[in-house]
């Protein structure tokens, strides 16, 4: 087996048994990386000389017969909206184009105090804000299954990194789908955690309330390891919720078993989410795993999630509303480039700097959601968008926890179609929106959920969307090995 397509398990004991050194492992993915990233372009920047340093350092432990952690050597890629220090990290926006992170994201600290090795930063859209990795202001990451289309977004540099052996595994970031939507569109997993169970402490925030840091990796026990190292409680965010030994899940339908049993899982399937036009042959996918569940054994159940339909309306808003707010310091003054050094441009005002290096720096997607949040918390229109869709925001939460009352998991498609090409809805917002209309949801709820690989549709992946209650990611994670152990990789 090549040394770019061992999982993190076999990579450990690999380095333990010394058929391989962390040195030659991490060349074997600098070498992928300088063979196919000008294709596919899933890295704003490569680390090069600190990768092999640190992975000199690994090397020297196994040799003085230290025991490393099952991380050590592990090579990652970081999405370029999370910090790591000494490293640039734009948010795939012009206007942070020369930007050097000043210290390590809470998420980064835990991987490198485990002797993990950050290969670069991948490619997004600008600020985290898109679905498919097109309005990246240096250039769009191409699907390693086919170059014409999207990788999905906006953490499709890190899926396309993961999916075409560049990276052993990498983090994205997940506001309504944009972990979930890209690992389905590129064959590989991708968690998104209970909002609050990982740090978000030194992720560039677009929309605070929603944000969460997830991992994408080749297989699902590689996406528990690294959820395992990045979560937990973080002084620095006050949004990070300590769990303890009493903490009960609530609305938890509660499993008999203190074992883990496939025959134990009631499934929910939400009627709302089998709609008309999703792609008939992403649906036939998904239903033919929905069987597989029912066939190890899973009691399948048909549910209802009532106000489902109001969500991707209700996030558009609530998001929108929190991007005008975040976006606010990048003025050129407080943060970002500055047209102040520009000889052609007369400063006559303040106003006139900010005006001016927002409207020159700053993509039209990134302006468009700016627009809409300011619009939607101006007076006179507050109660009527931004309160309203936190009021639906509401309700979807409390459709869940009925849900999960009476089921343990939920099983839905990640996106309604395969992957589309390359320029097919960039001048269609609204169509554009549409492709995150299955992951919305848990984001306002605050749920976690993964998307697994499920099957193909002419050579192009589907992915399965699996969520389940708050805190219950294990449950997810057992429900998902046994999937997988029934289903060969996904992989170019």
């Amino acid at each position: 087996m090549e040394l770019t397509e061992l999982t993190i398990q076999k990579m450990h004991q690999g380095l333990e048994k010394k058929d391989f050194s962390a040195k030659e492992l991490c060349q074997a993915y600098l070498t992928e990386i300088e063979k196919k990233n000008k294709d596919i372009f899933a890295y704003l920047s490569v680390n090069k000389e600190g990768a092999l340093k640190k992975a000199e350092e690994i090397d020297e432990l196994i040799s003085r017969k230290q025991e490393i952690p099952l991380l050590a050597g592990v090579p990652l890629a970081i999405k370029d909206n999370i910090l790591v220090e000494n490293l640039p990290c734009t948010a795939g926006s012009e206007i942070l184009e020369n930007y050097i992170a000043p210290y390590d994201a809470t998420v980064v600290k835990k991987l490198k105090e485990e002797g993990c090795i950050i290969l670069g930063k991948t490619n997004l859209d600008e600020f985290a804000m898109g679905s498919s990795t097109e309005h990246s202001a240096f250039g769009p990451t191409k699907n390693p299954y086919d170059l014409e289309r999207v990788p999905g977004g906006s953490s499709g540099g890190s899926a396309a990194a993961v999916a075409s052996q560049m990276a052993l595994a990498s983090l994205g970031s997940d506001t309504g789908g944009s972990v979930r939507q890209p690992a389905s569109f590129c064959g590989v997993v991708g968690l998104k955690p209970t909002y609050g169970r990982v740090s978000r402490y030194g992720l560039i925030a677009m929309a605070s309330s929603l944000d969460q840091i997830g991992p994408i990796t080749k297989t699902v026990e590689d996406c528990r390891i690294v959820f395992e190292v990045i979560k937990g409680w973080d002084r620095k965010d006050s949004t990070s919720i300590k769990l303890n030994s009493k903490f009960q899940i609530p609305n938890s339908r509660q499993i008999p078993n203190s074992k883990f049993q496939i025959q134990d899982l009631k499934i929910g399937i939400p009627k709302e989410y089998f709609i008309r036009g999703m792609n008939k042959e992403v649906e036939r996918v998904i239903q033919k795993a929905i069987k597989k569940f029912e066939t190890l054994g899973a009691k399948i159940e048909e549910i209802s999630l009532p106000h489902t339909e109001y969500a991707l309306s209700a996030y558009y808003i609530v998001m929108a509303c929190e991007v005008s707010a975040n976006l606010a310091r990048y003025d050129g003054i407080k943060y970002g480039k500055s047209k102040i050094s520009d000889a052609k441009f007369k400063i006559s005002r303040l106003i006139d700097i900010y005006l001016k290096t927002r409207e020159e720096y700053l993509g039209n997607e990134v302006k468009r959601r700016i627009m809409l949040g300011t619009f939607a918390l101006s007076a006179g229109y507050y109660e009527a968008y931004y309160l309203r869709a936190q009021k639906v925001r509401r309700k979807i939460k409390e459709d869940f926890e009925k849900a999960f009352q009476r089921v343990d998991l939920i099983l839905t498609p990640t996106s309604p179609t395969p992957p589309f090409k390359i320029g097919e809805k960039l001048k269609d917002p609204l169509q554009m929106y549409l492709a995150d209309i299955f992951t919305t949801s848990v984001n306002l709820a605050g749920l976690p959920a993964i998307s697994i690989p499920c099957g193909r549709i002419n050579n192009l992946p589907v992915g399965l969307q699996i969520i389940g209650n708050i805190f219950e990611e294990n449950k997810i994670f057992q429900a998902s090995e046994l999937f997988q152990g029934l289903n060969s990789g996904f992989r170019p």
